[in-house]
């Protein structure tokens, strides 16, 4: 029972950056802005957010410049395909290569090069009282850093918004028919450019949560692709914030599978076992790709004098 107990605990600790990944690559696109970026900017996240808190001793202004870096980046596609209306697809890229470049730099910047890298404190877990002391149930959720319940509770904040106010309804149709939208009032420009901002920023502050609460430290490309798999993550979850939030205990279960896995020792190659991720996202996307709802225009830029993409 320990076993499994420890198990799913790490389960719910390591499904924060997918989970605040998602819900900001659906966030954007429920405006019809398709993020491509966030594996840089959740570098970039990392990063940045590591050295602010190795600068300042504060997680706290770490994660704020984690978030302020998302945003930036956020703010950069809203403009460029909003905007100037550039290709989503290209600039995406463009800012992934970007993230990429600038996760690597500032480091050595910073700090420079050191035969032994600069670690901050990483977060400490929250025991939410008598909660958390339910046999079996409150080790696995009442006992997590308080990154873990940020997720489920801005999860749950994201759907109700959405899906229970006039805000979110808006929200929605610009992402399904924009050209409606705008005829009924909904600043379309205004709505893309807040969602994917805001998006923006929750993917940053997932970078940040790998060096915050894994390795207190930053290494070189430590992402290793959850930014493509949140990309996933949003089409299985069908771009709402409940599923994305299911989905992604699927892929931090296998993500934490393949590492015990490794731990324990298998005859199984460990190439095999760091692949096993991807191989479960290819598999979850062939059977669920043609069901997944996506927003009607996503990836597409509205023209409002033109009336069309």
């Amino acid at each position: 029972m320990d076993i499994l107990v420890n198990f799913l605990r790490l389960v719910l600790l390591s499904m924060v950056p997918f989970v605040l990944a998602g819900q900001g690559t659906m966030l954007g696109g429920r405006t019809g802005v398709f993020n491509v970026a966030q594996e840089g900017i959740m570098l970039v996240g990392a990063s940045l957010g590591f050295l602010v808190s190795y600068m300042t001793g504060s997680i706290f202004l770490g994660m704020v410049a984690a978030m302020a870096s998302g945003a930036l980046f956020g703010l950069a596609l809203a403009y460029f395909t909003t905007n100037l209306k550039m290709d989503q697809f290209v600039i995406g890229l463009a800012l992934f290569f970007i993230g990429i470049g600038l996760s690597t730099l500032l480091p050595k910047l910073v700090i420079g090069i050191t035969l032994s890298p600069p670690l901050i404190p990483t977060l400490k877990d929250i025991s939410i009282p008598l909660l958390s002391q339910i046999p079996v149930i409150g080790p696995i959720f009442f006992q997590q850093n308080i990154l873990v319940y940020v997720s489920i509770l801005v999860s749950i904040g994201l759907w109700y918004f959405l899906f229970r106010t006039q805000k979110g309804l808006e929200i929605r149709a610009v992402g399904e028919h924009p050209m409606t939208a705008d005829s009924l009032g909904i600043n379309t420009t205004s709505s893309r450019y807040w969602t994917t901002i805001v998006g923006g920023a929750l993917i940053g502050l997932a970078g940040a949560y790998l060096p915050m609460v894994y390795t207190g430290t930053f290494t070189e490309l430590m992402v290793m692709g959850r930014g493509w798999l949140a990309i996933a993550l949003t089409f299985f979850g069908g771009w709402s914030p409940l599923p994305i939030l299911f989905g992604s205990l699927f892929f931090s279960g296998v993500e934490v599978l393949a590492f015990r896995v490794q731990v324990i020792g298998s005859i199984v190659p460990y190439q095999f076992l760091i692949m096993l991720p991807y191989i479960a996202t290819i598999l979850v996307m062939i059977f669920t790709f043609g069901k997944s709802r996506v927003p009607s225009f996503l990836g597409k830029n509205y023209d409002r004098e033109k009336r069309s993409v």
